[in-house]
């Protein structure tokens, strides 16, 4: 259920969509813990399940950090905190909002995937009561039994994304804003990584800073939503920076077309560059087993890259 590692980080795989896709995290410190992302709905037992594995009580976690509120991050949390009776949340400013009133952010998810897989996936989501909801401004500290973990405004994936910086490790978790990296992608040169710019706040030049600005703590590892720890941070941020400025590039040969010709091209264009990378990085899965693995995540870039395109045109 969960994997402990140094420093009381426990990795949960939250069970959504296929095994070791979408973690949350638990961080224990003297008896107290702090969950940084939670999954969906479905994933609450599992969060549980890894407070009894660690031998804490529900009452002892004090906090629920949201990297942002994408709901295979976020989706979970109402129904998890009404779980955790001392636990608050603690969310971006502009995430808030959509935390004590989840209406939009269903109908955004739904824009996105459709209002029919968004009640089958994610189901009802319980709204967060306001005074149990702390904003996140750059900068905030929050403290875990006297262990600081500190807030950073993110942007680049989303506006109102944060990464968590823990000094006790020398970690980040990172949301989406330092990529992805699936394991079964991984070769004898250590973990695969690529950018996600999925719709609708993708915004290049902001990810590339939000990166480089992680990269100014000298931090020895980053812990992503998808999936787990990976390092080292420098090499890993130099791929997603080359990425970026790939992807973007792609998304630029075919701003003139139209939406479905441009959509097709960036499909295409995306799994040609990511297996042409994992071949390159020694990945054992040949092209068609590559694409299969990240199929979502093509479709969702391209996405991405299709509406930041439309966005930076009608500026």
């Amino acid at each position: 259920m969960a994997s402990s590692l140094v420093h009381g980080i426990h990795t949960i795989d939250t069970d959504f969509h296929r095994p070791r896709f979408d973690a949350a995290y638990l961080v224990v410190e003297r008896g107290r813990g702090a969950f940084i992302d939670c999954g969906l709905n479905s994933s609450a037992p599992r969060l549980l399940a890894a407070l009894a594995e660690v031998e804490l009580a529900p009452a002892d976690v004090d906090w629920l950090i949201l990297t942002h509120v994408h709901l295979d991050h976020a989706g979970g949390a109402g129904l998890l905190l009404s779980q955790l009776p001392n636990a608050r949340l603690v969310v971006h400013p502009r995430g808030a909002p959509h935390m004590i009133d989840p209406s939009r952010l269903i109908a955004g998810a739904s824009a996105v995937y459709g209002a029919d897989e968004v009640a089958r996936t994610y189901g009802q989501l319980v709204p967060v009561p306001a005074d149990r909801v702390v904003e996140a401004r750059d900068g905030h500290v929050v403290d875990l039994a006297g262990r600081p973990l500190l807030c950073l405004d993110a942007p680049g994936h989303a506006r109102h994304h944060i990464v968590i910086f823990d000094a006790a490790s020398r970690c980040f978790f990172t949301g989406d804003t330092f990529g992805l990296s699936y394991r079964e992608l991984d070769s004898a040169a250590g973990p695969f990584i690529l950018p996600t710019t999925t719709p609708v706040q993708f915004e290049p030049e902001a990810l590339k800073a939000s990166i480089q600005r992680m990269l100014s703590h000298q931090p020895l590892a980053m812990y992503l939503t998808h999936y787990g720890r990976v390092d080292p941070p420098e090499r890993l941020a130099l791929a997603l920076l080359e990425q970026i400025d790939a992807m973007v590039a792609l998304a630029e040969r075919y701003a003139a077309s139209s939406a479905a010709e441009r959509h097709a091209a960036l499909c295409a264009g995306l799994r040609k560059l990511y297996c042409e990378r994992a071949r390159k990085h020694g990945c054992g899965l040949d092209e068609s087993e590559v694409a299969k693995v990240l199929e979502m995540d093509i479709e969702l870039n391209a996405q991405g890259l299709g509406v930041w395109l439309d966005r930076r045109d009608a500026a």
